[in-house]
């Protein structure tokens, strides 16, 4: 779902912008201790400050982000039958759920396509597309939208920041090691930095922010079958069942996104290495998971 790409492409830049700038302002200065090596404790708990506060940054703003990049338009007051079924249902499983109303809002794009965001779960955002409305009968979209219910009553994105904020701490603290290993060891630099340093730094920060993706892309597989087994439970297995299928269906139509092929509601198709990077698990496991249950 959206909230994944939305999420990940916020923290990223804030981390970039704030990186950026404190090199800029000369505040990483003070990892350099006496010229002679870096001070570890300041180092990480520079990391550990601005690491989290990216990812907390990032989540704090999620919905107006969301809203921003997707278009989607809140429901203020239903204007037809559709959006006044549309914020029934949320409000009936909201209740189920035992969470305060979130925001319903539609956005306009031809994918089969839904994301739930927000900082709180008495304040989250539930979107549903428009091309989810038009695709599913009412009672896969009961289904999709308890799916997504059950990502804020979990706290999903809650536990997605701190993941991300531990990820974005540990990539600052080792890029910074790296670079202040090969400036010293490798380029001889005796006082200060070098330019080796920032150059590795910054070249071992992307690095390991793509191979540290790959934690928080595990931990985003699991949520989605917790998120499926809640969607049943709130909607009815069958229903959920039926909505996953639904979506498997419009996975393979040419009007999805490229942007969404790997990060859309449905997943994406991918074996190897490439699965480790997958946000959603293959359609045909969560289906098969749920018909498990019995």
């Amino acid at each position: 779902m959206k909230r994944i790409v939305l999420f990940l492409a916020t923290n990223i830049a804030i981390l970039i912008v704030l990186s950026i700038s404190l090199r800029l302002l000369g505040v990483e200065s003070i990892l350099d201790q006496q010229g002679v090596g870096l001070d570890l404790n300041a180092l990480v708990i520079f990391a550990t400050v601005f690491g989290m506060g990216g990812a907390f940054i990032s989540l704090a703003i999620s919905k107006w982000t969301a809203k921003r990049m997707t278009g989607a338009r809140v429901i203020e007051r239903p204007s037809n039958d559709v959006e006044a079924w549309l914020v029934e249902t949320v409000a009936r499983q909201a209740r189920a759920a035992g969470i305060g109303m979130p925001e319903v809002a539609v956005y306009n794009a031809p994918d089969v396509n839904a994301f739930a965001t927000g900082m709180r779960k008495n304040h989250a955002l539930v979107a549903v597309s428009t091309g989810l409305l038009q695709a599913m009968d009412r009672d896969e979209a009961e289904a999709v939208l308890a799916h997504e219910v059950t990502h804020v009553a979990n706290g999903d994105m809650v536990t997605l920041a701190l993941i991300q904020g531990v990820i974005n701490t540990f990539v600052m603290v080792l890029s910074r090691v790296i670079g202040h290993v090969v400036d010293r060891v490798i380029f001889k630099t005796e006082r200060g930095h070098g330019p080796a340093f920032w150059v590795t730094a910054i070249i071992a920060e992307l690095v390991l922010a793509v191979l540290a993706s790959m934690i928080v892309m595990w931990f985003s597989r699991q949520r989605e079958f917790r998120a499926d087994k809640g969607g049943a439970t709130l909607a009815g297995r069958e229903k959920m069942i039926a909505a996953l299928q639904r979506l498997k269906a419009a996975s393979g139509q040419p009007h999805l996104p490229d942007q969404m092929a790997a990060f859309g509601i449905s997943g994406g198709i991918g074996s190897g290495f490439r699965r480790l990077f997958m946000s959603h698990p293959p359609l045909d496991e969560r289906i098969a998971a749920l018909r498990a249950r019995g």
